[in-house]
C-alpha cells in the first residue's frame, strides 16, 4: 500500500546554521512530495528565501519575534547580536509559545521538527501532533555531552567529570582536555532563556517521540545506538543532508584573485558567522597562514574590542603578504571558494554545516574547533576518521600559536608527509562515500519511512 504523503512542520533555533539545516532537510522532504510548514522568522524570510527549491510545497509561516529587555529592537536571529545576547533571544522564542499554538493548531501537521524549544513537544503532543527533536550536530556530541548516565539534574559536573566519557560511551578517540572540560562544565549551568542550557537540551532529548540525527550509521552508527539506548528513543537518521549545489556563480573579484594562483596551493579560513575570537588569538593564526609562505585568503569576523579587520591585523602584516594573503571582514561564497581549483586546505572552527561543506570538497581539512559541539567534531573528524589533522593547543590555557597553526597546515598541504598521506586518503574515501550513487535518497527514504511507522 502506498504511503500518504506527510505535513511537517519545522520550528528551528533562530540561528541562520540551524535555519539552513533546517530547509536542506525540508527541501529533499518536499522533493518526495511531502508538505513543509516552515516557522521562522518574518524579516529572516527572505534571508533564506531564495534556498526554497519547492516553493509550491514549502510554505514560510512567519512568526513575531516578541521584544525582550536588553535585546536590541528588530532581533530576530543569532545574527543580529552578539554572542552574549544569544540567550535573550531564546528568551524571545520562548515568548512566541502561544502564538506556536495557534499555529499548530490550525495547521495540523503530522510531525513538528524542532531542536532547542524544549516546551515544544508537550505543546505538540496536546495537539496531537507527533514531536521529533532533529538534531544537526553529530550524535558522538550529544552522547558525549548530554548523556542521562552523567547525572545533570543530580549534581554540578566538575571538570574532572567532562574530561572523561559517560559511563558506557563507545571506544573512541573523543577525549577533552582540562581548558575543553572547564568551558563544557560552564555551559552545562549557564542559563539559557531562563534555565541552564543542558537542563534545556535533556528535556528536548526526554519528551520527544523521537531523535532525527544529520548523520550516517556508517560514519557514527555506535553513536547513534548509544543515545537510543541512555534515552530510550528511537534514533532515526536523515543520512549526510548534504547542501545543494550553488546555482550561482563566484563573484568576480574572488574568481580573479583566486585564479592567481597555483592549483592546490591556497589556505582558505573561515569560522562561521558567529565565532568572534580574542585579538591576540586572531593575531597568532593569521600569523601562522603568513609563515606558511602559501597563498591564503581569510574569512573572519572582527575580534573582540575591534571594529573592523583592518585595526585587527598585526602591525607591518598586510605590506608583508601583500599580493599572497588577503582577509576579509564580510560574508564569502563558501561552497564555490571549496571547490574552486586553486584551493588546497581549508582551516575550519569545526561547525557541523562547514564540515558537510568540505567532506564534498577535495580541500584538506585543518581543524581549530572553538566552542561545545566543535570540539567533539573535531576529534570525531581529525581522531576517529582521521581525515584532518587539528591544530594544537595549550592543554590549561586553550591557546594556539602560530607555529601550530603553521605546522598543522603544512603537514596536510606536504604531499611527502606521513599523516598528510593518511589524511588525504581518509577524506577521499569519506567523499566518495558521501556522494556515492543513492546514498542520500535511501537516507531521505528511511528516515520518512521511520515517520510513518511513528503514526501507527
Amino acid at each position: 500500500m502506498e504511503e500518504k504523503n506527510l505535513h511537517i512542520a519545522m520550528y528551528p533555533w533562530f540561528a541562520m546554521s540551524h535555519l539552513n539545516a533546517f530547509l536542506q532537510l525540508s527541501n529533499k522532504l518536499a522533493e518526495r512530495g511531502h508538505k513543509i510548514s516552515f516557522l521562522l522568522p518574518e524579516k529572516t524570510q527572505a534571508k533564506i528565501e531564495p534556498f526554497n527549491l519547492h516553493k509550491h510545497l514549502i510554505n514560510f509561516v512567519p512568526v513575531s519575534v516578541p521584544c525582550v529587555e536588553c535585546l536590541p529592537p528588530g532581533t530576530e536571529t543569532t545574527a543580529d547580536v552578539p554572542n552574549p545576547l544569544y540567550p535573550l533571544v531564546m528568551t524571545a522564542m520562548d515568548l512566541t509559545e502561544p502564538v506556536i499554538e495557534a499555529i499548530l493548531s490550525h495547521l495540523k501537521p503530522h510531525f513538528v521538527l524542532y531542536d532547542f524549544t524544549h516546551w515544544l513537544p508537550q505543546l505538540a503532543h496536546k495537539l496531537g501532533i507527533k514531536a521529533i527533536r532533529y538534531c544537526i550536530v553529530s550524535s558522538a556530541t550529544i552522547g558525549y555531552l548530554l548523556s542521562p548516565e552523567r547525572k545533570h539534574s543530580e549534581k554540578i559536573l566538575t571538570e574532572a567529570d567532562m574530561m572523561k566519557p559517560p559511563p558506557g560511551f563507545p571506544s573512541s578517540m573523543i577525549k577533552l582536555s582540562p581548558h575543553e572540560a572547564r568551558g563544557m562544565v560552564a555551559m552545562t549551568v549557564t542559563e539559557f532563556g531562563g534555565i541552564p542550557f543542558f537542563e534545556r537540551q535533556l528535556l528536548a532529548y526526554t519528551l520527544c517521540d523521537a531523535i532525527g540525527v544529520k548523520t550516517c550509521k556508517e560514519i557514527e552508527g555506535p553513536y547513534c545506538d548509544y543515545i537510543s539506548s541512555q534515552f530510550g528513543k528511537p534514533v532515526i537518521l536523515a543520512g549526510p543532508v548534504l547542501p545543494e549545489p550553488p546555482r550561482s556563480v563566484l563573484e568576480p573579484k574572488w574568481e580573479k584573485l583566486l585564479g592567481g594562483f597555483e592549483a592546490k596551493s591556497l589556505i582558505y579560513c573561515a569560522f562561521g558567522s558567529e565565532c568572534s575570537m580574542n585579538k591576540d588569538q586572531f593575531q597568532e593564526l593569521v600569523l601562522g597562514f603568513e609563515i606558511t609562505g602559501l597563498p591564503f585568503l581569510a574569512a573572519l569576523k572582527p575580534p573582540m574590542g575591534c571594529d573592523t579587520i583592518e585595526s585587527a591585523l598585526p602591525e607591518g602584516f598586510e605590506e608583508r603578504v601583500k599580493g599572497r594573503g588577503f582577509v576579509h571582514g564580510g560574508w564569502v561564497q563558501q561552497q564555490l571558494i571549496l571547490n574552486h581549483p586553486s584551493v588546497g586546505c581549508f582551516v575550519t572552527h569545526c561547525g557541523s554545516s562547514s564540515l558537510s561543506e568540505a567532506m564534498m570538497t577535495d580541500c584538506q581539512l585543518v581543524l581549530l574547533p572553538n566552542v561545545g559541539d566543535q570540539i567533539i567534531n573535531a576529534r570525531l573528524m581529525g581522531g576517529d576518521l582521521k581525515v584532518g589533522v587539528e591544530v594544537e593547543k595549550g592543554e590549561v590555557d586553550g591557546l594556539f600559536t602560530r607555529e601550530g597553526v603553521c605546522r598543522a597546515v603544512m603537514t596536510v598541504m606536504d604531499e611527502n608527509s606521513e599523516v598528510g598521506k593518511q589524511v588525504r586518503e581518509n577524506h577521499g574515501i569519506q567523499r566518495e562515500f558521501l556522494l556515492s550513487k543513492g546514498l542520500e535518497s535511501s537516507y531521505i527514504d528511511g528516515f520518512v519511512q521511520n515517520l510513518h511507522d511513528l503514526l501507527r
